[in-house]
């Protein structure tokens, strides 16, 4: 059973969430907060498996929620809901630790595959939407050093030639197919170069690899592939 906090300032957003995640058998509604202090709290209480985080609140906003509830190195992973316009908070919301970005238009069985997904340790961005992403606001990255400065990163240099090519082709966004069709390698055998890669430069998941691609200049928008 995965438990589940719902996170929105909106109470009409929030009995709607409630309604589809009881239809689930294997995921349970434990609490639900109208805004950033008030998740923060409850989940420190409830420690939930999976918390449901809008971004835009009244107070403390989703970002500052998901770095307060990241940092206290509990269970609980963030799986962000958000709209289109909301797309400029995403990078933000990202760094701070969620493991997850899902449009609030989703199908409801996209939302409930994404919950699985982030319980079990995953990342539920889809590539298509990484790419899009981080294609339209890498040019807002703060601080991101261009050219070889990534390279001086010791986790880059941790890594071997293949480890390298796998990070950078997570930083594209690409699926463990593609980058196995494009380096002429087993799906599995990426996946496991993958593991070590996560393991290596201490990324949570492929959101956080994607995000490290990004902030060390390793990868660039519009990468032809």
């Amino acid at each position: 059973m995965t438990t589940v906090l719902i996170v929105d300032d909106q109470s009409l957003q929030r009995y709607g969430f409630r309604m589809l995640l009881e239809t689930a058998p294997d995921t349970e509604v434990v609490g639900e907060a109208a805004h950033g202090a008030e998740a923060v709290r409850m989940a420190a209480e409830l420690r939930p498996d999976v918390v449901l985080m809008d971004i835009r609140m009244p107070g403390m906003d989703g970002i500052e929620a998901t770095r307060r509830i990241i940092a206290t190195g509990g269970r609980s992973r963030i799986l962000v809901l958000t709209t289109f316009d909301l797309d400029e908070y995403a990078h933000a919301v990202l760094r701070a630790g969620a493991s997850g970005f899902l449009l609030k238009d989703a199908r409801p069985e996209e939302l409930l595959a994404g919950i699985r997904a982030v319980a079990e340790g995953d990342a539920v961005i889809a590539p298509a939407l990484t790419r899009r992403l981080l294609d339209t606001y890498a040019h807002h990255l703060p601080g991101a050093p261009q050219g070889r400065e990534g390279s001086m990163d010791p986790r880059w240099r941790a890594l071997t030639d293949r480890e390298r090519e796998i990070l950078v082709a997570i930083g594209q966004g690409w699926t463990n197919g593609e980058i196995a069709k494009h380096l002429v390698l087993s799906e599995s055998t990426v996946k496991t170069h993958a593991g070590r890669v996560l393991a290596k430069i201490g990324a949570r998941d492929r959101v956080q690899a994607v995000i490290f691609a990004y902030d060390l200049g390793l990868t660039h928008p519009n990468t032809p592939g």
